[in-house]
């Protein structure tokens, strides 16, 4: 059984996979994401919040179950927290931005809190843009893997919300339809891609976004 330490960091795991095996997901996640406004016309921060499914969520137990006792202790938490940390900053935390057609990076926030309910782990953290985004122009939020690896998605539009005072702005949830993706950009998503996507950038056609124009 794979670790979650090795699992985490999942695009360096992807290369140790068969090629078939990398065209799909191996975790899910349903997701949650609150965009919220700062009072001073930018936004401020986006709340994340990811619930595991059963399968990885055992994975993680037998893992850092130290003490053997079947439940996450919160020593054990923070562990976990400390290591999804420092394992996907150079994915971005899988939180995408844009703001007019520009990509917008993150900043590391400042912890990764992890709990444990109902058999399934959870993940909450507050995420800032690494740069200014005023609430002006087209943008767009959404969360992704970019290595397929994981399949993080939102199970209704209303887990994607905005928060503060976002007045005069509209905002709606896309959702991409696969085969149309697949359609529009044949010579772009070739066979390589769908083997092994690392390294690309074109994952995020499939992926659900936010797009807000004020």
């Amino acid at each position: 059984m794979k670790s979650f330490k090795t699992i985490l960091p999942l695009a360096g795991l992807m290369a140790l996979l068969p090629a078939a095996a990398m065209a799909h997901p191996h975790v899910f996640a349903d997701a949650r994401l609150e965009v919220v406004a700062g009072s001073d016309g930018t936004i401020a921060q986006l709340h994340n919040v990811w619930r595991f499914d059963d399968v990885f969520s055992s994975q993680v137990l037998l893992d850092f179950d130290k003490n053997a006792n079947l439940v996450l202790d919160q020593p054990e938490l923070e562990e976990i927290g400390r290591t999804v940390l420092a394992s996907l900053e150079e994915f971005g935390y899988y939180t995408t931005l844009s703001h007019d057609g520009k990509p917008v990076g993150v900043a590391k926030p400042d912890v990764i809190n992890v709990d444990w309910k109902d058999g399934q782990l959870l993940m909450f953290f507050a995420i800032k843009p690494a740069a200014p985004i005023p609430l002006k122009g087209k943008m767009t939020f959404g969360v992704y893997d970019p290595t397929l690896y994981a399949s993080i998605d939102f199970p209704s539009d209303q887990d994607l919300v905005l928060m503060g005072d976002f007045k005069g702005c509209k905002h709606a949830v896309v959702r991409p339809d696969a085969d149309q993706v697949i359609a529009e950009n044949q010579s772009k998503l070739t066979d390589a891609f769908f083997n092994d996507p690392t390294g690309t950038d074109m994952s995020k056609l499939f992926a659900t976004r936010m797009e807000v124009t004020c």
